[in-house]
């Protein structure tokens, strides 16, 4: 292979990985005792941390954002198709996804 063109794909394959971070990780299955019907993401940023948690039931939940090594978000009503959020500062603090409440 030419050295430009392997010059090329590199830089390509390092700014794809530069900007992994800025999308949402998501979580295979809400951990927790949320229902596998809600979908749970999180996001990174320079100083904080947010956790998400979408309502695709059928039905309206009582939800909450875990976290691990600290306080849990507020409790919600999440009716079908809404999203709640809480931000905690980064740090030792990881995302458990989403409980019932």
């Amino acid at each position: 292979m030419r050295e430009s063109a392997r010059a090329a794909l590199t830089a390509v394959a390092l700014t794809s990985c530069a900007l992994a971070p800025a999308l949402p990780a998501q979580a295979a299955t809400p951990a927790g005792n949320a229902p596998t019907c809600v979908t749970v993401w999180q996001t990174t940023g320079r100083i904080t941390k947010t956790g998400y948690a979408r309502n695709d039931c059928g039905r309206t939940l009582r939800l909450n954002i875990v976290w691990a090594r600290g306080t849990d978000g507020e409790c919600y009503t999440v009716r079908p198709g809404e999203t709640i959020s809480s931000k905690v500062a980064r740090g030792v603090r990881t995302f458990d996804g989403a409980d019932t409440c």
